[in-house]
């Protein structure tokens, strides 16, 4: 786990012992300190912990001082005491004093355990509320994870801190967005900051799972239990043990299919086909989805009380659109395979305007298909204009055409300027939905979704 623990003691072996437990449980960042003096003066200079566990007796400076000291110059951390003393006056007033727990000697790595879970969970929630509250950029913790997600938005880095916050929880994830907004990455970089990061991550398209599927591929299979079937089969639920399930497309999954997942998500639990026995999973679970999953409930397409399970956490990935500020950063990074991208004069200056006043329908992905396309013609040379796909010189000369005639005032909604782009693409291949998918770079369903509320079936 990647919170950063402190436990004061001045008894050592005691000190040792409780090390040994927080090892036990997970923990990697510990410190022992015997000192508590030593420690408050750490704590006044500007050092912090996510979790101190204080003991209550110890010389010149006993637990309660040094909780006082804790809380004043970082309030943030979460305290647990320690004690030989089980009274219930004591423990109401390190209570009141900021500490969230009280827990009295010897403590069973159990109970210890459960009062760090319960204490770390509080600690998320409210650094959760102080991010809404806070003007400043947020900074992570644990970067590595999250460095393959390329950005410099205020609200993606945001949503980025926000996602690193519930790694460290068992609690499952929602993340919503259109297509090629960067749903998986995000979820791979949530399981990478997690204490399941040396687990398996498996991403599921749940589209791609019919009725007949479904059971076999997530519950396994056992020998014999389909004609022909000379071994068993492993699930993606067993496969995944102690790891984090990425269940991609969530809201394509049939309505027959839902409550089958439901019920793994509630219990934890499973048989596989041909066999009685139930099996307990540890897993983590991420969905994502590009619909609107509260309209599918109206409509009676998703289930509730799997909606609600699902979303423990909520992030809303921005699309590209609205993160401008991005596009160049991700157009080096596409193009730093083939270019040397810290010199100037890999891309003309024209061609880079066109990427950056395009409206990107098909996001993140679009745009490293457009780039891909554009290496291949330019062949080593700079990329140019005419390298790029005329679907994107034309959508803008569209809109440029469109606001010409409504007038200098004239400013058309992004809405009408993203629908007039995909039926000028829809036109092009001949209504082809298909080929318009492509072209454009969004999933076949999004591009079906946006017709429909044009009024095209």
């Amino acid at each position: 786990m990647n919170s950063h623990v402190v436990v004061v003691d001045d008894d050592r072996d005691y000190l040792e012992v409780l090390g040994r437990k927080l090892s036990e449980i997970g923990f990697k960042r510990v410190r022992l300190e015997d000192n508590s003096v030593k420690l408050a003066e750490d704590v006044e200079k500007g050092l912090s912990f996510d979790l101190a566990l204080i003991d209550m007796t110890m010389p010149e400076m006993d637990g309660m001082a040094l909780l006082e000291k804790i809380k004043a110059n970082s309030p943030s951390t979460e305290c647990i005491m320690v004690t030989a003393i089980n009274e219930a006056r004591i423990a109401v007033e390190c209570l009141n004093k900021g500490a969230y727990d009280y827990l009295v000697k010897p403590v069973a790595t159990e109970d210890l355990s459960l009062s760090i879970k319960r204490t770390l969970e509080r600690k998320r929630l409210l650094d959760l509320l102080d991010l809404e509250k806070r003007d400043d950029l947020p900074t992570l913790e644990n970067e590595e994870p999250f460095r393959p997600i390329v950005t410099q938005s205020k609200k993606v880095l945001r949503i980025l801190k926000e996602a690193e916050l519930h790694a460290s929880s068992l609690v499952p994830i929602l993340i919503t967005g259109e297509s090629g907004t960067g749903k998986e990455l995000l979820a791979r970089a949530i399981h990478g900051a997690s204490p399941r990061a040396q687990h398996p991550f498996s991403p599921i398209n749940m589209s791609s799972l019919s009725s007949s599927l479904f059971e076999a591929e997530f519950f396994g299979h056992t020998k014999g239990a389909f004609t022909g079937a000379e071994h068993g089969r492993v699930g993606y639920l067993e496969h995944t043990n102690k790891g984090t399930l990425f269940l991609d497309e969530i809201g394509d999954l049939p309505l027959s299919l839902q409550g089958k997942l439901l019920r793994v998500l509630q219990d934890g639990e499973f048989s596989k086909l041909g066999s009685s026995a139930r099996q307990k999973v540890d897993l983590r679970f991420i969905a994502a989805t590009n619909e609107n999953l509260e309209q599918m409930m109206a409509q009676k397409r998703f289930r509730k009380d799997l909606y609600y399970r699902i979303r423990g956490g909520w992030l809303h990935l921005p699309p590209l659109r609205e993160r401008q500020e991005d596009i160049f950063l991700l157009t080096r990074k596409f193009l730093e395979k083939y270019y040397d991208v810290n010199k100037q004069g890999f891309i003309e200056k024209t061609a880079l305007d066109l990427l950056m006043r395009y409206h990107y329908p098909g996001n993140i992905r679009e745009l490293k298909s457009v780039l891909q396309s554009a290496v291949n013609l330019a062949r080593g040379e700079p990329i140019r204009k005419t390298h790029l796909p005329s679907h994107i010189t034309a959508a803008l000369k569209t809109c440029e055409d469109e606001d010409l005639a409504a007038g200098s005032s004239g400013v058309k909604p992004l809405s009408e300027v993203e629908k007039a782009h995909i039926l000028h693409a829809y036109a092009q291949t001949g209504e082809n939905k298909s080929k318009t998918a492509r072209r454009l770079g969004i999933g076949l369903n999004t591009l079906r979704r946006k017709l429909a509320s044009y009024g095209i079936q």
